[in-house]
């Protein structure tokens, strides 16, 4: 994947940040492990452990995902 010419402003980085978090927050409340969320999504859990670090952001995709596996509504994890 090509290298952003200009940084992300630092809103788009502390939204990011907060995502994770959500995301993290849900899947303990659900009492799975990123191990597991991972299985039940199909994805490595590295990856999981990128989107709660706020180093990535998931796509599109990705969330609806993550939502389904959790239980919640995609605009759950926006909040």
């Amino acid at each position: 994947m090509p290298t952003r010419r200009t940084p992300h402003p630092d809103w788009v980085i502390t939204r990011r940040r907060d995502l994770g978090q959500r995301i993290g927050d849900l899947r303990r409340t659900a009492g799975l492990s990123q191990d597991d969320l991972a299985d039940r999504i199909g994805m490595e859990r590295r990856s999981i452990q990128r989107y709660e670090s706020g180093e990535r952001d998931p796509r599109f995709s990705e969330l609806l995902l993550v939502a389904e596996a959790l239980a919640v509504d995609v605009t759950e994890l926006m909040k």
